[in-house]
């Protein structure tokens, strides 16, 4: 690795692990029951670019109420099971597809397969609170992302 790679790699893990630490330490402040998702959402949408980060912020934001809504939605027809998993997976990726948010289709899927699994009795409220810790973790990587670099190189193309 060139240090220019590398220099840009340790720019992107220094911010997704100060975004991922200082979310799970907002979520614990707040009692929130699983502050994984709030560190999960601040790392995928960490990009060195702040106009990136926005981006895969509102990207996952739309996607985790596309997913959240389909799951709590299942949740109320199916009970838990590999094919409502599955179902709910395929409708929520394939609706942020179709919605133009393609960089959100697999947190879409995710949330949605989470929510029809671990769901309890309360599939609205399980969903709800996975929303709010998901815009607890963007909103902290975006906040992170209005930080300059200390170190400015050209990236490459991706």
């Amino acid at each position: 690795m060139n240090s220019q790679r590398l220099i840009i790699a340790t720019q992107l893990a220094v911010r997704a692990a100060l975004a991922a630490c200082l979310s799970v330490l907002v979520a614990q402040l707040c009692r929130f029951e699983h502050p994984i998702y709030a560190l999960i959402a601040a790392v995928i949408v960490t990009d060195l670019s702040p106009a990136r980060t926005r981006e895969l912020g509102w990207q996952s934001l739309a996607a985790t109420v596309v997913g959240a809504t389909y799951g709590a939605t299942l949740s109320s027809f199916l009970q838990p099971s590999a094919w409502a998993v599955g179902l709910g997976i395929l409708a929520a990726m394939l609706t942020c597809h179709l919605s133009r948010l393609p960089d959100g289709a697999k947190v879409a899927g995710y949330i949605c397969g989470i929510v029809v699994i671990a769901h309890g009795t309360h599939p609205w409220s399980y969903a709800f609170f996975r929303l709010i810790e998901t815009s607890l973790g963007i909103g902290v990587a975006w906040l992170l992302s209005c930080v300059p670099r200390l170190i400015h190189v050209e990236e490459p193309d991706r």
